[in-house]
């Protein structure tokens, strides 16, 4: 499991530019934030107006009609897999140095609260649909709910419950209203 490791005590720039915070008047806004609105407006633009959003919305889609329209799918699921890689890596460097200390087992259990984030947000989980700020504001909704939950005092292991409740309850929605309109 592994033991956290206090590696600095300093703020220095890189620090700084990942995880601090600088004030605007009596408001003190965080770098992290910044990051987050930044990344987040960087890939909407690249799902609704590059090339490479369209091959990704294709391969969601149908993976087999894309391919056949040219889509080279194995390249763009491996890009993916990189990018993802590459901003898992971020969020853990601006984690750790929030709190100051690095974990292996820091970000344990977030799984499954960042599927439900994602389908409460109204990606599909077959593919294809759902968009960015869907799932911001699905991030936001679950993680005023879990604010709420710790504030009431309502046990770690309940909330663990409740967002896979909040999966399933989405599942059979979504089940739901595909099976609606294939009727229509």
């Amino acid at each position: 499991q592994g033991f956290p490791l206090k590696s600095w005590d300093q703020p220095g720039f890189f620090v700084t530019l990942l995880a601090g915070s600088f004030n605007i008047g009596t408001f003190r806004f965080y770098t992290s934030l910044w990051w987050f609105i930044g990344l987040s407006l960087l890939a909407i633009y690249v799902l609704h107006y590059a090339k490479l959003g369209n091959w990704i919305s294709a391969i969601g889609s149908n993976r087999d009609a894309a391919v056949a329209r040219g889509v080279p799918a194995d390249a763009v699921k491996v890009w993916l897999f990189i990018l993802t890689s590459v901003l898992a890596g971020l969020a853990g460097m601006i984690s750790a140095f929030r709190i100051s200390a690095a974990s292996p087992v820091a970000g344990t259990g977030y799984e499954l609260e960042v599927i439900a984030m994602v389908v409460v947000g109204g990606t599909a989980l077959t593919g294809g649909r759902g968009t960015i700020l869907g799932t911001i504001v699905g991030a936001l909704m679950l993680r005023s709910i879990r604010n709420g939950i710790v504030l009431v005092g309502v046990p770690g292991l309940a909330y663990n419950i409740f967002v896979g409740v909040i999966i399933l309850a989405m599942l059979i929605l979504h089940a739901l209203l595909q099976k609606n309109a294939a009727r229509s």
